[in-house]
């Protein structure tokens, strides 16, 4: 009797759990709100195919177009010139860069000069006994020589037997010398082969210059160049003389320049190709970093639109009765933002702006813009 007491008070305990149970679910149960459905809205335009300029853009740092490095080829003392030999002092075409104390060897030249005199002279009295035909030439030559100025050219030597008198006394080598030591004697001064400016010097007054050593560097500043890199696929459509636009990378100056050169190799490693862009102004200077931008076709039947809004494999959302649709579109060129696509047909209404998380079939609504 008691076996049979348990067990019913178990089972009533166990249905009882049962029903607790089931209305501790129901009352934590809640019904999911149905989502809203949202209309996401778009920009859109309309294509109108038509003839897109197609810019190649490049950018670089302004190079002078001509530069002189400036190396000593004698040694001796850097002398006070005209002007400070320091970076930033202009020079005008012909004035002197720099001078080297030239004192020894310039009595050196003089002592050369005096030899060649000497040995003109102790070969007239001869000439005038046995070749007194080309005499008067000599004579000339020898009552205009002034040790003071450059050694004149020897008198024009007519015969074979004036040549082998003449060489016989070594007048030959001794003029050549002469003139070789006159050479070298203008290396102690160096000139301004252009207007420009000095960008670099490396030696002051007082320096003992060394030969070879490098002095520093001048450069011409009435033009620069711009070398830029351009895909080879461009490579016939630059020309030499081709208008170019450039602007500084904040945008607040702009100048024009002209393709000036264009290597003929191609880059193995980038597959570009040089171009070399001169640019002349007062404002500009070596090492400005400017952005050029090249004119280099016009595509037919074609639209421009921003990369971003180009999808995988090559296509464009477009809206059609208010969902969205892929087409296929054929990229014909990309540029740093936007991309040149042709195969859209007119009246095609595409996406201006990206949307997120959009796709084929999303329903979307056309943003109008108010008009009040």
């Amino acid at each position: 009797m008691r076996n049979f007491i348990l067990s019913v008070i178990g089972i009533i305990l166990v249905v009882l759990a049962v029903f607790a149970s089931k209305a501790i679910v129901e009352a934590n149960s809640r019904e999911r709100p149905k989502p809203k459905k949202v209309v996401k809205t778009v920009f859109v335009d309309t294509v109108q195919n038509g003839k897109v300029p197609i810019t190649i853009s490049a950018n670089g740092n302004l190079v002078a177009q001509r530069r002189l490095e400036l190396f000593s080829e004698v040694q001796g003392v850097l002398q006070k010139g005209t002007h400070l030999f320091k970076p930033g002092q202009t020079y005008r075409r012909g004035q002197t860069l720099l001078s080297i104390n030239s004192a020894e060897y310039y009595a050196s030249v003089q002592s050369q000069k005096s030899e060649l005199y000497n040995q003109v002279a102790a070969i007239m009295p001869d000439l005038k006994l046995d070749y007194p035909d080309v005499f008067p030439k000599w004579q000339a030559y020898l009552s205009n020589f002034d040790i003071n100025k450059s050694v004149k050219p020897l008198p024009e030597i007519t015969s074979e037997t004036e040549r082998y008198f003449i060489t016989g006394r070594n007048i030959l080598t001794t003029y050549y010398n002469v003139k070789t030591a006159e050479q070298r004697l203008g290396k102690y001064r160096i000139t301004a082969p252009f207007d420009g400016i000095l960008t670099e010097a490396l030696v002051t007054e007082g320096t003992l210059v060394r030969s070879g050593q490098k002095l520093g560097e001048f450069i011409d500043t009435g033009a620069y160049e711009l070398e830029v890199a351009i895909s080879k696929n461009y490579a016939d459509l630059l020309k030499v003389g081709k208008e170019v636009a450039l602007t500084t990378i904040d945008g607040e100056s702009s100048f024009k320049g002209s393709v000036s050169r264009i290597n003929g190799n191609v880059d193995q490693g980038s597959q570009t190709i040089t171009a070399f862009i001169q640019v002349k102004d007062e404002g500009l200077r070596e090492g400005v970093y400017l952005e050029a931008v090249l004119d280099a076709k016009q595509e037919e039947n074609a639209i421009k639109v921003n990369r971003s809004l180009l999808q995988p494999n090559d296509q464009l959302f477009v809206v059609r009765d208010s969902i969205l649709d892929l087409i296929d579109v054929k990229p014909v060129y990309f540029s740093e933002k936007d991309v040149v696509v042709k195969g859209v047909q007119n009246g095609e209404v595409i996406v201006t702006k990206s949307v997120p998380g959009a796709y084929t079939g999303m329903l979307v609504k056309i943003y109008t813009e108010n008009k009040s």
